[in-house]
């Protein structure tokens, strides 16, 4: 298991560093949708949504992404018209009422902790190829040091009834991964940064990913699933690599628009 996570990570995270920092926007969105869309249809296979929902489902994910991609000031009307839709689709191709909040919910959470979620990344990206990277490889160190501590000297449980394997000293480890990470890549990528704030966000970030974590568990508990898939040996299905960024992105989001925006000053 631990030489397959190494495998991967040796040949995905060199060709994601290119592929983000050296191609344009357009390119981004792409693979954007695409993470999205996996991680979609892992959720709705969890919570075994099927038939036109699913398929509306994921088409109202793209949708959200396209429109956060073109202009975000239509985003709202989006999300408000894809529930809608799934309401009246559940409505129209199935007489019998019974189950009917069921089959929907799965379908609008689902959409909004995913693809509203996901959407946060398109627009950091119009601040900075870089801060993609940086979104991710704080989240990444964060994720990183918290399963190798929790799995060398983890023992007091964080949240046994969520996620039985979760511990404090992981949870500490995430703090310090994504501290770490956010310093490290603060002199490599985004220098303008100054090493306090780097210090905070990583810590925030840290903080943001295991409750990130914690949530996809929730979800995957309820639905009664180890891992959300299969799609990356060694490393399960695409959400559970995604579930931390997932939160993170709208966090560092809000402080580059607090700072770009508000303040229109440097960092």
């Amino acid at each position: 298991m631990h030489l397959k996570r190494l495998i991967v990570a040796i040949v995905l995270l060199p060709a994601l560093y290119f592929y983000i920092m050296f191609l344009p926007p357009g390119y981004f969105f792409f693979l954007i949708v695409l993470i999205s869309t996996a991680a979609l249809s892992e959720f709705y296979s969890m919570y075994r949504v099927s038939g036109i929902l699913r398929y509306a489902g994921l088409f109202f994910g793209i949708s959200v992404l396209g429109i956060s991609y073109i202009s975000r000031a239509y985003l709202l009307d989006v999300i408000v018209a894809a529930i809608m839709a799934a309401m009246v689709i559940r409505l129209l191709f199935r007489r019998d009422p019974v189950s009917s909040l069921s089959d929907i919910a799965p379908v609008v959470v689902g959409l909004i902790y995913i693809s509203v979620l996901f959407s946060f990344q398109v627009e950091i990206r119009k601040f900075g190829a870089e801060w993609i990277v940086f979104l991710y490889g704080t989240v990444w160190a964060s994720d990183s040091l918290a399963y190798y501590l929790g799995k060398g000297i983890g023992k007091r449980k964080l949240y046994i009834e969520v996620s039985p394997n979760k511990t404090v000293a992981g949870a500490a480890g995430s703090l310090i991964g994504g501290t770490a990470g956010a310093l490290i890549l603060k002199a490599a990528i985004v220098p303008q940064l100054a090493a306090e704030s780097a210090a905070v966000i990583g810590i925030m970030v840290g903080i943001i990913s295991i409750i990130g974590d914690l949530v996809e568990s929730m979800f995957k508990r309820d639905a009664g699933v180890k891992d959300s898939g299969r799609l990356i040996p060694g490393h399960g299905g695409m959400l559970d690599k995604v579930d931390g960024a997932l939160f993170a992105g709208p966090l560092l989001y809000w402080i580059l628009k607090f700072i770009y925006v508000k303040q229109g000053t440097g960092l």
